[in-house]
């Protein structure tokens, strides 16, 4: 199925409407199913705090691709790799609702079509701050710089600790995560595959 990455104008509006008030009541209700006061002093502005934190953790939810973008796609005879690598990234695990972070590494090899680089970070804050698991993630990051810049490969990385797992459950703290997407040249030639995996020090597969 094609990924969708596009939201119309009036959905972003709708979806950027972010109840504060209805936020905050929630909160406050789970303070108290947890066992605590909300009207104690360390607790009285937690609601509005949490309901804060929140609209700026799942903003990715009302970004338009188009206009994180911006016009940064630019004509360029250049057929080499680009790479950014080590981009710093925070999501919440959709499962247990609790963050997982780590490093981002994103090349492409152009077609005709270069971006700025300052939007390949950009690209990964938008699929990171939302509900997410890593494994799709991933995806969504390829697949979106593959349909927007049409290049010769592909290839994204992503490196994670999942506080899922390290706070509760198999209580793993060492344990990190590995994810990848190869598209185009990047998923058919073991060569170029290679020479990723070795720019961004990971072992080959």
């Amino acid at each position: 199925m094609k990924l969708k990455i596009i939201i119309s104008n009036t959905e972003e509006n709708k979806m950027s409407d972010f109840n504060y008030g209805k936020v905050e009541k929630l909160i406050e209700q789970l303070l108290k199913e947890i066992g605590e006061d909300p009207k104690r002093e360390g607790l009285l502005k937690t609601p509005h705090r949490v309901a804060k934190a929140y609209e700026f953790l799942t903003q990715g939810y009302h970004k338009d691709i188009h206009k994180v973008l911006n016009g940064a796609i630019f004509e360029e005879d250049f057929n080499e790799v680009v790479l950014v690598k080590d981009i710093d990234f925070y999501s919440m695990c959709e499962h247990h609702m609790l963050p997982f972070f780590g490093k981002a590494h994103v090349a492409y090899i152009p077609n005709g079509k270069v971006v700025g680089l300052s939007k390949l970070p950009r690209i990964v804050d938008v699929y990171a701050r939302r509900l997410q698991v890593q494994e799709r993630m991933t995806r969504q990051i390829a697949e979106t710089i593959n349909e927007f810049l049409q290049p010769k490969g592909v290839a994204v990385v992503l490196e994670a600790h999942h506080m899922c797992m390290m706070m509760r459950g198999v209580e793993k703290q060492n344990s990190h995560t590995i994810t990848s997407c190869m598209l185009g040249e990047y998923e058919t030639n073991l060569q170029l595959r290679n020479e990723f995996l070795d720019l961004v020090h990971l072992k080959h597969y």
